[in-house]
């Protein structure tokens, strides 16, 4: 269908504010310092029940990673919990950037949230965020109960490089042994670094996130690391089996939509529980839009719901 007037006017309006990356701003540095200076619609502080700033222990190898933990207003004592991964490329986004989104998931899933400002790219390359993104679940499993979670109704989820976060995690965790997870919230996640799809040509440019930006964000993350790697590229991995249930969330005007879509597919192939929701007339980055679009507000409650069951 063709792309919703609203999400025209977003978008353009996007364009305005957000730089250029790869194209015209090639410093992660000063791209994060244009983003922090760009005039940005106040969205209504969102009320949780408790709001907690921590550093927790990060990878064998890495720092601590700072985290912001939201506890939801009301819910069933004890809590499931969900640990949230921002997006950016592996290269923007922080705590702040995704403080409304955090906030509306606590609430309406009715759990703890636990937001992961992991190490980010050029700075940190692959595999740090990976990896930071697998302490932060770990630990969240091992705290669970001090929070007020229990570590058997565990989750993740995330959006656009936090989507691949997400999809990795639950790799990692069974690769390693790690703790059991319930569902695996993916929205508009990168999957794969060939970026060779059709929807990479139909939506090459225009709709926000264009071709030339993931281009760049991979450059930036992998550096001389092998992108094919199944925990950068989770589409490779040679076995999905034995992965929690999963719920994904793409965009028809979306370059990563054929690329969610395909891990979506494999996954049910491999005997994964799968439910997958493409948005038509919807781009890259509508999700977090609830308050301006409808579609967003519609795939919010439906995703929330999901993940919600799956926590059950």
């Amino acid at each position: 269908m063709p792309l919703d007037p609203v999400a025209r006017v977003v978008i353009d309006t996007l364009v305005q504010v957000f730089p250029d990356v790869g194209v015209k701003v090639l410093d992660a540095a000063e791209a994060r310092r244009m983003i922090a200076v760009a005039p940005m619609a106040a969205a209504e502080t969102i009320p949780v029940l408790k709001v907690e700033n921590r550093t927790i222990p990060g990878a064998p190898a890495g720092p601590p990673i700072p985290v912001r933990i939201y506890w939801p207003r009301a819910g069933r004592d004890p809590l499931p919990m969900v640990v949230y991964f921002h997006g950016g490329g592996w290269v923007l986004g922080d705590l702040e950037s995704h403080d409304p989104l955090c906030r509306a998931l606590a609430n309406e899933v009715g759990t703890v949230v636990l937001s992961v400002d992991y190490r980010l790219a050029p700075e940190h390359r692959f595999p740090a965020a990976a990896e930071d993104a697998y302490a932060a679940t770990v630990w969240a499993a091992a705290h669970a109960a001090e929070l007020g979670a229990t570590r058997s109704r565990l989750a993740v989820a995330g959006d656009s490089a936090g989507g691949n976060l997400a999809a990795v995690v639950p790799l990692m965790a069974r690769d390693r042994g790690g703790p059991p997870l319930r569902g695996q919230l993916l929205v508009y996640p990168v999957t794969d670094c060939a970026r060779n799809t059709p929807s990479y040509e139909e939506n090459a440019e225009g709709y926000f996130l264009t071709a030339a930006h993931m281009r760049w964000y991979w450059e930036q993350y992998l550096g001389a690391a092998d992108g094919s790697h199944p925990y950068a590229s989770p589409l490779r991995a040679p076995d999905l089996s034995g992965l929690p249930r999963a719920y994904v969330v793409t965009a028809e005007y979306d370059p990563l939509r054929d690329e969610g879509e395909a891990y979506a597919h494999r996954l049910r192939d491999s005997g994964v529980p799968v439910t997958v929701r493409r948005y038509d007339g919807m781009f890259h980055g509508f999700f977090s839009l609830a308050d301006l679009l409808p579609a967003a507000r519609e795939a919010n409650v439906a995703a929330f719901t999901a993940l919600r069951e799956a926590l059950l």
